[in-house]
């Protein structure tokens, strides 16, 4: 039997040679695909091959495709960008898509500021400024800076908020802040500490180490012996911390070296890091293998690039992409300067391409531990519970108020046994007045399942943060949209405490889980991972909802403060609370303070300053 998928008929020869993209659409309309190409005819000819594509994720996508619209542009590297906006857009099924990944930090530091100081950030766009990392997560940031600090005590607040202060802040106490707001260290010598953490960020560290020696002999010679013991530590500090880095790439420079590993239909692919020649961190992700290597290479290449990120001199691959010399020049434009993208093939960096193979190969055994445990735990949930399928999302529902104030309903996600923070949801409460907490889930649960009806995506389990009542207001919800046999519910209660037989000590009982049409609860095995799962999918809920109340409260306080001030209105506000910081500098300024505020005139400095000084008046 042939391979060749049953396509409409479609006259390959209208199609041009020339670059561009070409969308692959369904039977409604819908774009199932999104690729780019050299040369359209040729590229898409491929497809259409006598003897089939050889490849049966292709042919699956094929076997839907039922019409194909192209768009020319003059260049590759045209069609590329194109490309990534039209992927951005749609999100086409068969390209790969990034959604569990979250952009990786880096440090900023602006040297054309007066006092620059390290700022920890997520976007790297062209702004002038330094950019230093990436670093894989927020507490291996903060264990750099903690370093950083104690060796060059730089400015750690804005430096107006700092000079607006009585007098230095505690980390100056610390010895980790110079206090350049309060003059306590010169420009030119706050100018040699941004040197010292430049070079050392950028892996120079013999270059810090010689200037330091050299100020720490003078400072013996002059006999201030305080200064140069400071300078001691300061150095062997730096040492410490160069001999926790001792991975170096062979060829130095700031490289991204790429590494795929592919198992079934999943590929795990893994980016090591390495700037100045050092390895400084490393990512990996999983996804579905529905393109033909090189191709998914590119798409992931576009992806990844595509937000704004460290972009290095080198990109190293283990195949080599069609499109390389369009990414190279992509890639140049959002850096500023040449992009070199390589697929080695002898020497140094063909090891670096292999080191991060393993890794790809390594994380996705890992990942495939992990999925394991998780599909155990599943399966126990499933069982435990009397659920009809097995929970692949799971959701949990809670609602928080102050004495029927602000009504707010939250929405916990967990899909394939994993917090799916991405899709956590916030509700205002509409139709509800009072502290009616099972009308406010009525409507929470009727808003989500009927959003989740026209749009598609329904979970698999519902979790409600209470007992028999909130359980009964789920399986109520579920009947009347006629989905009792699509999701499976429970409630869980919290555990009570009640005395023991000798009335004397109190005991702690068990979680409850009520589920439709039993009498008693069900308990799950103490300390077990799928009562620890759903403990946690209802404990994020809860945080959820009152972060959000406590959100929405503090608007609330700044808007009733402020809102009737004459002239003070929403632009107005704003710029206050921007230019002093908080809505207490803000009670506590002087009129003269007030007045120097931008945007603010003199009537309206006055009816501030009037204000809060009625309030403090007895």
């Amino acid at each position: 039997m042939s391979s060749k998928p049953t396509l409409p008929e479609i006259d390959l020869k209208k199609f041009p040679t020339a670059p561009g993209v070409y969308l692959m659409k369904g039977e409604g309309g819908e774009i199932l695909y999104v690729g780019k190409a050299k040369s359209l005819r040729a590229r898409l000819r491929s497809y259409f091959a006598s003897a089939g594509d050889g490849r049966l994720h292709v042919r699956f996508l094929m076997n839907r495709v039922r019409d194909i619209e192209t768009i020319v542009t003059d260049t590759e590297k045209e069609a590329l960008i194109l490309e990534n906006t039209l992927i951005k857009r749609h999100r086409p099924r068969y390209n790969i898509d990034l959604r569990d990944d979250k952009t990786y930090v880096s440090l900023r530091l602006d040297p054309r500021e007066e006092f620059p100081f390290l700022q920890v950030v997520r976007r790297v766009p062209r702004d002038g400024a330094l950019y230093f990392g990436p670093f894989a997560s927020s507490a291996a940031v903060k264990e750099t800076l903690k370093e950083i600090h104690r060796i060059f005590p730089l400015r750690r607040y804005p430096i107006e908020r700092c000079r607006r202060r009585g007098r230095p802040c505690l980390f100056h106490q610390m010895g980790q802040c110079s206090a350049p707001c309060h003059g306590l260290i010169s420009a030119g010598d706050y100018r040699e500490l941004v040197r010292g953490v430049i070079a050392l960020l950028a892996g120079r560290q013999s270059e810090v180490v010689d200037v330091m020696r050299a100020r720490m002999g003078a400072a013996a010679a002059a006999m201030r012996y305080e200064e140069a013991a400071r300078l001691r530590d300061q150095i062997r500090a730096v040492e410490q911390t160069v001999e926790k880095q001792k991975v170096d790439a062979a060829a130095g420079g700031d490289q991204d070296v790429v590494g795929l590993h592919r198992e079934g239909g999943e590929v795990e692919i893994a980016v090591l890091f390495f700037r100045l020649g050092k390895l400084v961190d490393r990512r990996s992700y999983n996804l579905t293998w529905r393109l033909d290597e090189t191709e998914l290479l590119s798409s992931f290449l576009q992806e990844f690039y595509g937000r704004d990120v460290f972009v290095p001199d080198q990109v190293l691959l283990p195949l080599a992409v069609d499109d390389a010399e369009a990414l190279g020049e992509w890639l140049g434009e959002k850096k500023g300067r040449k992009v070199a993208v390589l697929t080695p093939r002898r020497g140094p960096k063909v090891e670096l391409v292999g080191m991060a193979g393993r890794n790809a190969r390594e994380s996705f055994r890992e990942r495939g531990s992990r999925r394991e445990a998780r599909e155990a735990v599943l399966e126990e949930l499933c069982r435990r519970l009397h659920l009809s399928r097995s929970p692949r999302r799971m959701e949990c529902f809670d609602i928080s108020h102050v004495q029927g104030r602000l009504t707010v309903g939250s929405m916990a996600v967990v899909s394939e046994g994993e917090p799916d923070c991405s899709a956590y949801r916030h509700f205002r409460i509409r139709s509800v007045e009072g502290t009616d907490d099972y009308a406010c889930l009525r409507e929470v649960l009727r808003r989500r399942l009927q959003r989740g009806l026209k749009e598609g995506g329904l979970p698999d389990f519902i979790l409600v943060d209470g007992g028999r009542g909130q359980l009964s207001v789920l399986s109520e919800v579920l009947r009347e949209l006629g989905l009792e046999q699509e999701i499976d519910a429970a409630g869980i209660a919290k555990s009570r405490v009640v005395a023991n037989v000798r009335g004397k000590a109190v005991e702690r009982s068990e979680e409850r889980f009520f589920l439709p049409g039993r009498k008693n609860p069900v308990t799950l095995r103490s300390g077990s991972p799928a009562l620890f799962l759903l403990e946690r999918l209802r404990d994020e809920a809860h945080r959820f909802a009152v972060t959000y109340h406590r959100k929405l409260r503090g608007k609330e306080a700044l808007h009733s403060s402020l809102e009737g001030i004459p002239g003070v209105g929403p632009a107005r506000r704003k710029a206050l609370l921007k230019h002093f910081g908080s809505l207490k500098r803000v009670r506590a300024a002087t009129l003269e303070e007030l007045l120097a505020a931008p945007g603010v005139t003199g009537a309206v400095a006055r009816a501030v300053f009037a204000r809060y000084r009625e309030a403090e008046e007895p």
